[in-house]
């Protein structure tokens, strides 16, 4: 008996390969992602701005990055005794406006010497809503009706809520998608669509919300046939299908289901040759996570010995992967 609908996910035209850069910006289950390809040793630079849903909101962190853009004092606001960008996650806030600077600019700068060699850029959209600013809000360099990243729990007075067109969306990502091949002609580029169902925007409007992601991400497809559209959201709620795979919230998945969608993901966008040094390097990180019950054990002696030698062998075939951590615990628990 068939338990889950069988899904066929097309391949990339340029497959994911060691030693790739892949830069992810987007919602937090693009950090899912990116942390499942960061543990498997790729080089991985994931949200520089910090997590993102709207896809106004990453077309800015990109343009940013493209631009390196130097955000200054007149960039930023103060809330409570907290200085805030209305363009970042509340990550880089601080009482001291000097530092949010620093990590701003600083996160900005590492993102734009990173993008100019970037492989593969992963953009997951979480949601099609917008919020802008009021003339109640403190603006810092924004304008009343300026787009805002993240509204940083200040009153709900300042923001009007509304959901972005597709003719917008479609707009807005198709010229950050032409500037970005202007700083780096050969990047590959990928989009997903986020499970994670934005409840408090209502089950009606979230549906309508992700239905307009999903013409978007199909409209830039048809202009551009190099985009790749990777299946996440359908993973999750089309093949899996059932709260079990649900956090308590019953709004984001959880480990097991961010678990399936990752491994779909390297059995449909790596080379051949990645996945079989992937599985390699897993067993690697089981075995550096694994804690014995009785670690002065002979047993466990002759396992930390012959992870050793795999792993020696591992960096001296692939001299770019860095296995610094687990060569050192693998040295001093022998």
């Amino acid at each position: 008996m068939q338990w889950s609908l069988p899904i066929h996910i097309k391949p990339p035209h340029q497959l994911v390969d060691y030693p790739s850069k892949l830069l992810l910006v987007g919602s937090c289950f693009s950090e899912h992602i990116g942390a499942g390809l960061s543990d498997l040793k790729f080089d991985v630079l994931q949200n520089p701005h910090g997590i993102l849903f709207a896809p106004d909101a990453i077309t800015q962190a990109l343009s940013d990055y493209v631009t390196c853009r130097q955000y200054s004092l007149e960039d930023l606001f103060q809330l409570e005794g907290i200085w805030y960008s209305w363009n970042h996650h509340s990550r880089f806030s601080d009482p001291k406006p000097e530092l949010v600077l620093q990590r701003i600019n600083a996160s900005i700068q590492a993102a734009h010497d990173f993008l100019k060699h970037t492989n593969f850029l992963i953009i997951t959209l979480g949601s099609a809503f917008s919020y802008r600013l009021t003339n109640l809000a403190q603006l810092a360099s924004k304008k009343v009706n300026d787009p805002v990243s993240n509204c940083h729990r200040a009153p709900a007075n300042w923001f009007r809520k509304e959901m972005m067109p597709v003719d917008q969306l479609v707009e807005r990502l198709g010229n950050a998608i032409r500037e970005l091949k202007k700083l780096n002609p050969t990047i590959s580029i990928f989009f997903t669509i986020s499970p994670v169902r934005h409840i408090r925007d209502g089950v009606q409007d979230n549906n309508r919300s992700k239905a307009r992601l999903f013409e978007t991400i199909q409209q830039l497809e048809e202009a551009d046939s190099s985009l790749y559209y990777f299946p996440a959201y359908e993973l999750v709620v089309d093949v899996l299908r059932d709260y079990r795979f649900y956090d308590i919230d019953l709004v984001h998945p959880n480990y097991a289901a961010t678990e399936f969608v990752v491994n779909h993901f390297l059995s449909s966008c790596l080379t051949p040759g990645a996945q079989e040094l992937a599985q390699q390097i897993r067993k690697i990180k089981i075995a550096y996570k694994h804690k014995p019950q009785h670690s002065t054990s002979h047993a466990h002696q002759q396992f930390l010995a012959q992870f050793l030698e795999k792993t020696l062998q591992l960096q001296q075939n692939f001299p770019f992967l860095n296995f610094e951590a687990e060569l050192k615990h693998f040295e001093n628990k022998y």
